[in-house]
């Protein structure tokens, strides 16, 4: 196999040619980062489980053929996922699956909930620094679980959980949904503290309550279950993707457009969009839209952290940056989040913005004018990124390793064609 090719076939590659303004209006999918979590949810219960809104993307059809392998029968179509986990036997998560998307590891709570025992192998995806599941492992030991650990496999048994206090050394995203899991068909009452409260915690703790759990203090740093002995299958419909609402609005402002984004509360992007204003964005909030736009003429620069919700969300920071590398002045982007965040700057700078690399600050001056080049894309919001940065350059920017973004964005090139978006999936052959 050569470079450039997936599977023996020549790769697909985007060609991007910047100069349109982008504007109307653009639905927002279903939430990769709830769908994911509520399709492993469902293991917990026998029969089948119904999720509307769910996003047409490459990490569903890897969470799909996860469920599969374990003997569930898994129907999609049209956004309505039907999951009859009747005859879920395997306990066991294969590293083929695994290795391309980390949130297979989230089977793990619900599989010792159910079944008394989970063996599944570490996890992959985008590569973002070592994302340990260290607290996972740890909470599930606290709760009575024997954790094992061999050839790249963890394993996880015990007759039935019990319900337990713990503080979460970080409010991780991950090990609140995996314990949260756990924990409902555990017996006695679980407490997690410092636990994140993202909105698709809030939207699994909803379809874990229509389940037959027993949850309080969804959406705050201290949640409480008590354990029920059964659950029973579920129908729900997905929460809006607000990283996807995100990256489209900060598309519309690059470009100098007005895009609206429909199907999401803005309170969920609360901070987002402060910092959007004090960029000199224009936004108009409704009850379940957002609308962007404004001259990046007259953008100026500012400073940003990332943080784990309701802070700064780590998966619009690459989205941000090519806004700042446009706006006067300087900038510091600083990563709390994921190490290895700013593994798309080079890329980046390839296209013509000046930014400097200090640890897990970053250091922009914008006001540059950005240029075509090609450019890889590293990982799913870089590759999101780069995309915008490409319709905001003068020129053609060629992206490569395209399926990053395929793997968290539905239908990405024909929202922003109907936008205005001058962008095109080409082979390596044709291009």
């Amino acid at each position: 196999m050569t470079v450039g090719e997936v599977g023996g076939a020549p790769a697909p590659r985007l060609l991007v040619r910047g100069g349109s303004r982008l504007c109307g209006q653009v639905p927002v999918s279903g939430a990769k980062n709830s769908a994911l979590k509520l399709m492993a949810a469902s293991l917990l219960a026998s029969g089948n489980s119904v999720l509307h809104n769910v996003p047409d993307i490459q990490d569903v059809h890897t969470m799909r053929e996860v469920l599969e392998y374990l003997g569930a029968d898994v129907e999609f179509s049209d956004g309505t996922m039907t999951v009859d986990t009747t005859s879920v036997q395997s306990h066991v998560a294969p590293y083929e699956l695994v290795q391309r998307m980390r949130a297979s590891i989230q089977i793990m709570g619900p599989l010792v909930a159910r079944f008394g025992e989970a063996r599944v192998a570490m996890p992959g995806g985008c590569n973002l620094g070592p994302r340990k599941i260290d607290i996972h492992l740890r909470g599930l030991a606290e709760m009575g679980g024997v954790v094992r650990s061999d050839h790249g496999f963890v394993e996880v048994t015990a007759s039935r959980l019990h319900g337990t206090d713990m503080f979460l050394e970080y409010p991780s995203v991950g090990a609140t949904e995996n314990l949260l899991m756990a924990a409902v068909m555990a017996e006695g009452t679980t407490t997690l503290e410092n636990a994140a409260r993202e909105p698709e915690i809030v939207d699994l703790c909803k379809f874990l309550i229509s389940m037959g759990a027993d949850i309080d203090g969804a959406g705050s740093s201290t949640i409480r279950i008590n354990g029920v002995t059964e659950m029973h299958p579920a129908e729900h419909t997905v929460i809006g993707d607000r990283i996807e609402a995100g990256t489209f609005l900060i598309a519309g402002a690059v470009t100098g457009g007005d895009v609206e984004v429909t199907g999401i509360s803005p309170h969920v992007l609360d901070l987002f969009l402060s910092k959007l204003r004090a960029v000199g964005v224009t936004i108009h909030e409704n009850a379940r839209s957002i609308r962007a736009g404004g001259d990046p003429a007259s953008f100026v620069a500012v400073d940003v952290s990332t943080l784990p919700y309701p802070g700064f969300a780590t998966d619009l920071q690459a989205q941000m940056m090519v806004l700042l590398s446009i706006a006067q002045g300087v900038s510091v982007v600083t990563e709390n989040v994921f190490e290895n965040r700013f593994g798309f700057v080079d890329e980046l700078v390839r296209l013509g913005a000046d930014i400097r690399v200090d640890g897990n600050h970053a250091v922009l001056t914008g006001g540059r004018s950005l240029t075509g080049a090609i450019v890889r894309c590293p990982d799913l919001r870089a590759g999101a990124a780069l995309t915008l940065a490409g319709l905001a350059a003068e020129g053609c920017t060629e992206l490569r390793d395209v399926y990053h973004i395929d793997r968290g964005y539905e239908r990405f090139e024909d929202k922003l064609r109907a936008l205005g978006a001058e962008i095109e999936r080409v082979t390596a052959d044709s291009a």
